[in-house]
C-alpha cells in the first residue's frame, strides 16, 4: 500500500493567509500532528512576495502596489522578488529525517521538481530541472521554487505559470530607470513562459492542480487524500497572519 499524504488546495486567500498557513503547517508537521503535506493555492487579490533577506523598499514600488490593489508579503524562504497572478502555487512540506527527501538540499530541490516536470508532462508539456531551483520549458523558465529548512523540517513551495504579464510584474517593482527597466522587460519576455503561452489556450487551476497532483503521486510513489487544516493549524495560520506576515514590522524589516 502506497504511503498516504495530505493535500490541501486552497484558493483565493491574501498573501497573508498563504504564507501563515505554509509556515503553520511547518509548525504542524515538525511536531508529528500532521503527515506530509502537499498544498495547492492561488492569491487573492494579486500580490509580491519578496525574499527573507531582500529590502522591501529597494525591491517593491509600494505605491503602485497600493494603486492596483496588490498584496506585498515577506516569505520565510529566500530568492528573489515574485509577482502571484495567474499562477498555480504549490508547497510542500515534509520531515527533514523522511527517507524520500535526501539531506543534499541540492538533490531535494531536484527530487522535488521532478514532480512538477511529470505534473506538466500531464498537460502535454516537457519541461527540465536547471539548478538551483529553476524548471524551464522550450528554454525558458516556467516555474522558480524556494525552499527552508526548520524545525528539522523541509518546506519548499514554487510557482507554476499559467499565464504571465510581465508589463504589470515590472510597473510593481523598482527599477532604476526608463532604460533599463525596457531591457529588463525585454530579457524576461525571452526567459519566461507560461502554460498558456506554450498550450495557445487558457487552462483551468483545476486542471492544472489535478495534473501536479498526479506528478507529485507518481514521483513520490504515494497517495494524495484531500483534505483539511487541523484546528491547531488553523489557529496557528490566524495567529501567523495577524502577528507576522501583515504587519509592518515583518513585511518592513529590510
Amino acid at each position: 500500500m502506497r504511503e498516504q499524504w495530505r493535500l490541501l488546495i486552497t484558493e483565493n486567500n491574501s498573501a497573508y493567509k498563504n504564507m501563515a498557513m505554509d509556515r503553520a503547517v511547518l509548525v504542524s508537521i515538525s511536531k508529528g500532528k500532521a503527515p506530509p503535506t502537499v498544498r495547492f493555492f492561488t492569491w487573492k487579490p494579486p500580490a509580491i512576495s519578496i525574499g527573507y533577506f531582500q529590502s522591501l523598499k529597494e525591491e517593491v514600488d509600494l505605491a503602485a502596489c497600493k494603486d492596483l490593489g496588490v498584496d506585498y508579503v515577506r516569505r520565510i524562504t529566500g530568492g528573489g522578488a515574485v509577482f502571484h497572478d495567474k499562477e498555480l502555487t504549490y508547497s510542500i512540506v515534509i520531515p527533514e529525517s523522511h527517507y524520500k527527501i535526501p539531506k543534499n538540499i541540492m538533490k531535494s530541490y531536484g527530487i522535488i521538481c521532478r514532480a512538477i516536470i511529470k505534473g506538466l508532462k500531464q498537460i502535454e508539456i516537457d519541461s527540465r530541472y536547471v539548478p538551483i531551483n529553476d524548471i524551464i520549458a522550450d528554454g525558458k523558465k516556467i516555474s522558480g521554487n524556494a525552499q527552508t529548512r526548520k524545525a528539522k523540517t523541509v518546506l519548499q513551495h514554487g510557482t507554476i505559470l499559467m499565464d504571465v504579464d510581465v508589463e504589470e510584474m515590472f510597473s510593481l517593482l523598482i527599477v532604476p530607470n526608463e532604460k533599463i527597466r525596457d531591457k529588463l522587460i525585454s530579457d524576461v519576455k525571452q526567459r519566461v513562459t507560461s502554460i498558456k503561452h506554450i498550450l495557445g489556450k487558457d487552462t483551468s487551476f483545476k486542471l492544472v492542480a489535478e495534473a501536479m497532483r498526479n506528478g507529485f503521486e507518481e514521483e513520490f510513489n504515494i497517495e494524495l487524500n484531500e483534505g483539511t487544516l487541523i484546528k491547531e493549524e488553523i489557529e496557528l495560520t490566524n495567529k501567523f497572519e495577524r502577528e507576522f506576515f501583515s504587519t509592518k514590522e515583518w513585511n518592513h524589516r529590510r
